[in-house]
């Protein structure tokens, strides 16, 4: 039962020179959230001493190309102090290692490389918070990995919990926090069924008020079915629904954050970012044309990235959804637009590397492989280097 149609999908465009340079990189599919994303920033911090180098008329971090580069990775698993089972691909027997010898090379920026002491520094005394689903988990768990890098000796606590789990740099008080909320709104038990409430965050939201930087994501769970589904009901103006658009449930869902953000952060003194929806890999077609089923099914096998500037396969559509909402804030978040960046990387999934998965499930890739999370060390690493210096040109 639909309670809302589908959010139509209304763009603005920044810049002329901007939407060129777009267009020429990517006359397929132009991010109108990269376009909104950029100007926003630069209009509004123009006495801010940037690090990016670059022209900042034509500067577009998130469109650009893969280069490889043998410096990397900037860390390695074995000296991560925090790397999830599931991340954790070299540990659990992926045989290649090119997918970690990348870099993200953006159209017309010098992007410099993470550095985890200045980072150290500059956020001294502050709390970072990543919430949101676990591609969120996977962005906190990197990011802790390349301060670690950077700073091996330095004294270090953790706390795990559910939803909030909290890692310090005790020398420089950093606490580093991820918060787990799927939908960003409030679920609760409700006579024993589950209710995603569309309209409310005051569970949720009361956590997430004392943060110096907040880093929200959502957009996976709100597709889920069957038995990955994660509600019984959704409830909305006061209201049970058993199902809906699930694109018109995560409009109501991120208006519901949006304005949650808008009454309830000061921006003078926090700083909000938006991942864009990470991308999967389950459908070899988008990206392999002659493909079969015969012959591949999903991320399975795939080492090396995709070449060019452009996705070939569908851009989602949870994406229009998100720009419109962050459009319509009065005080919009940063939106770290990693889609397109992400869909060219169908080589950084754990695919059967995952040590979530037993020695069955890894013996039948095609029903079992993860296409969904992404290896540590890996491309998270370049979502925390964009976060990095967006976050510096910021503050």
């Amino acid at each position: 039962m639909a309670l809302l149609s589908s959010e139509s999908s209304r763009f603005i465009f920044g810049s002329c020179l901007t939407i060129l340079c777009l267009l020429l990189v990517q006359p397929r599919r132009a991010s109108s959230a990269l376009l909104f994303g950029l100007r926003s920033h630069h209009n509004n911090h123009q006495h801010r001493r940037p690090m990016i180098q670059a022209n900042q008329s034509t500067c577009a971090l998130f469109a650009g190309t893969w280069v490889r580069d043998d410096t990397y990775p900037l860390y390695q698993s074995s000296n991560c102090p925090i790397i999830d089972p599931e991340f954790n691909c070299q540990m659990y027997g992926r045989p290649d290692s090119d997918y970690l010898k990348y870099r993200w090379q953006p159209l017309n920026c010098k992007l410099p490389r993470f550095n985890g002491l200045e980072f150290l520094l500059r956020m001294r005394g502050k709390t970072v918070m990543f919430v949101g689903d676990s591609l969120g988990r996977n962005q906190w768990e990197s990011l802790i990995c390349m301060i670690s890098a950077a700073a091996p000796t330095t004294p270090t606590k953790i706390f795990r919990g559910d939803p909030l789990s909290t890692f310090k740099f005790l020398d420089y008080s950093l606490s580093i926090s991820f918060y787990r909320a799927p939908y960003l709104v409030d679920i609760e038990m409700v006579q024993g069924k589950r209710v995603l409430r569309l309209e409310e965050m005051s569970g949720n939201g009361n956590a997430w008020r004392g943060a110096d930087v907040l880093s929200f994501n959502t957009g996976h769970w709100w597709s889920h079915k069957g038995s990955l589904q994660g509600w019984d009901y959704m409830e909305s103006g006061g209201k049970f629904y058993q199902d809906m658009d699930r694109l018109a449930a995560l409009d109501k869902g991120l208006r519901t954050w949006a304005n949650w953000v808008d009454t309830n952060i000061d921006s003078t003194r926090t700083k909000v970012f938006f991942m864009s929806i990470s991308p999967t890999h389950y459908n070899p077609g988008e990206w392999n044309v002659g493909s079969t089923a015969s012959t591949t099914k999903n991320c399975y096998g795939e080492t090396v990235p995709i070449t060019g500037t452009t996705y070939p396969g569908t851009y989602p559509d949870q994406m229009r959804v998100v720009d419109s909402v962050i459009r319509d804030m009065r005080s919009p978040a940063y939106m770290l637009d990693i889609t397109m960046l992400s869909e060219l990387r169908k080589d950084g999934h754990p695919s059967i590397y995952s040590g979530d998965l037993s020695p069955k499930q890894r013996a039948n890739p095609a029903r079992s492989a993860d296409c969904s999370h992404w290896c540590l060390p890996g491309l998270p690493d370049t979502w925390n280097q964009l976060f990095y210096n967006t976050l510096f040109s910021w503050i």
